[in-house]
């Protein structure tokens, strides 16, 4: 089975090169890596302790950001790497200050994982969630390297707990602990034989607590939102915005207001969703010189400010419940404690499951069930502010996985 994993990874190699040749996303995975060793070189030298952590995209990368801080304010003298297998994670946080070179990891070629360990000679090396490449990891066991997983998850459907993944069984051999977010996950492991394992729960929840400490202030949006209640609505695809345009257009009271940032900010998408709001409405590229106040809709067409705006929502509404990925972040707005409305796709979230159940979260799936919630929570302070206090409880409970891998780190 090695072997035959070896070959398939040497054909997907060259069609990759193809692909990329009619696909940007596959484009920018194939360039990206043409480049990962010479920008480690400059970087990395002999000399150097290094810290290394991979993480598969965007998602994995904020579960593991509140170790890479940690570690970065303990150890300022190391160099640190930050690896990413896809071009989502990498184009976003290619510039992210605290690494001292962000790369993609090279595909897992035998002869890639023994290069890029030559240059890179981590003395810790940290996975993210999942992401196991065979030959990196017999090649890091075969060194002698510290090797963790923090926020592990496990399923009783991957290869490890098969009749024929015995031979993937073994590249787990490489850590030397696995802290993983839930006890299933545990039993699994413990299954197959490994017995180092803590669970410590999701070092997500650790990161958005740590966003209620920071300086969320935002003037434009403080500007905008004038002391009236607001809907924030965060990554929102094009169902997710058809009925809140329906309600926004037919239904809302004028002391209501609305932020929606959407997750396709591409300038066609952005002027559709303009011209189907009836109400009056700003765009975040539109800003300068308007008065906010005297808007009703404020469309977000930037990144990187959506968790700043939630802690100015009293409600938020949550995108992706509609399509076949199902929902984004909920814990962004929970950690602001405000309730959360989504769509109907969100099993395949834990998080979510759990705030559904504690009535923090609610699933819609037509305008209907929405003006009913929403209307609800605009009239019934009361009941928003429980509810929003569920939320935040939630993820309170829940810090704690960084401390935890952090003390075993310093055994």
């Amino acid at each position: 089975m090695y072997f035959l994993y070896n070959i398939l990874i040497f054909i997907a190699r060259l069609f990759l090169q193809i692909i990329a040749l009619f696909n940007k996303k596959v484009k920018l995975f194939v360039d990206g890596r043409k480049i990962t060793f010479s920008k480690l070189k400059k970087v990395i030298s002999k000399n150097d302790e290094v810290i290394w952590f991979h993480c598969a995209s965007l998602g994995e990368f904020e579960q593991g950001r509140p170790i890479i801080e940690k570690l970065r304010e303990e150890n300022p003298t190391h160099k640190l790497v930050l690896t990413f297998f896809s071009p989502s994670g990498y184009e976003v946080r290619k510039n992210y200050k605290e690494a001292d070179v962000v790369c993609y990891l090279p595909l897992d070629t035998k002869l890639n994982a023994k290069k890029f360990l030559d240059i890179v000679h981590p003395k810790l090396a940290v996975f993210v969630k999942y992401e196991f490449w065979p030959n990196i990891l017999r090649e890091l066991k075969k060194r002698n390297i510290k090797t963790i997983l923090v926020s592990g998850i496990f399923r009783k459907n991957q290869p490890f707990f098969k009749w024929y993944g015995n031979w993937m069984r073994k590249t787990l051999q490489a850590f030397n602990h696995f802290f993983v977010q839930d006890e299933n996950s545990e039993t699994l492991l413990k299954s197959i034989g490994f017995s180092n394992v803590t669970v410590s729960g999701d070092t997500r929840f650790d990161r958005v607590f740590e966003i209620t400490q920071q300086n969320n202030q935002l003037q434009f949006i403080e500007e905008f939102k004038n002391n009236t209640y607001t809907l924030v609505a965060g990554s929102t695809w094009e169902d997710d915005e058809k009925i809140l345009v329906e309600y926004i257009n037919n239904l809302a009271s004028e002391n209501e207001k609305f932020i929606i940032a959407p997750h396709n900010i591409n300038a066609k998408n952005i002027e559709e969703l303009k011209a189907s709001i009836s109400k009056k409405v700003i765009l975040f590229s539109d800003k300068k010189d308007k008065k906010l106040q005297n808007f009703q809709v404020f469309i977000i067409d930037t990144v990187g400010i959506l968790t700043k705006i939630y802690s100015y929502a009293n409600i938020a509404y949550v995108g992706g419940g509609f399509t076949n990925t199902g929902v984004h972040n909920v814990l962004e707005p929970a950690t602001f404690g405000v309730p959360i409305l989504i769509g109907p796709n969100y099993n395949k979230f834990l998080e979510v499951i759990d705030l559904v159940n504690k009535k923090a979260c609610f699933s819609v799936n037509n305008s209907k069930k929405l003006y009913v919630l929403l209307k609800k929570f605009f009239q019934e302070e009361q009941k928003r502010k429980k509810a929003g206090k569920q939320a935040l409880n939630y993820v309170v409970e829940r810090t704690g996985a960084t401390t935890k891998i952090l003390y075993y780190l310093k055994k």
